[in-house]
């Protein structure tokens, strides 16, 4: 693996972490796809460094418990502006 890719990997793992962000909110930070985030979290980090990608993926499982409550509260935004 490149090292710029292993670099932008534990970036993002820190980003994640310190910030409790969503991959939707690092991708758009990062300017990459979804896809290359959760790439880059699940099989790279991993790799590069175990603990971070646990510390991680504790974030992410929150973000993921806590989707449907983000959903329904921009759905909420949206209806409310119309008015």
């Amino acid at each position: 693996m490149k090292n710029y890719i292993e670099e932008r990997a534990v970036e993002i793992a820190n980003f994640i972490v310190n910030s409790n962000a969503t991959v939707r909110e690092t991708a758009k930070k990062f300017g990459i796809s979804k896809s290359t985030v959760h790439k880059d979290i699940t099989d790279r980090v991993t790799k590069i460094n175990p603990s971070l990608a646990h510390d991680v993926r504790k974030i992410l499982e929150i973000n993921k418990a806590e989707r449907h409550i983000r959903g329904g509260m921009a759905t909420k935004r949206k209806y409310m502006n119309k008015k």
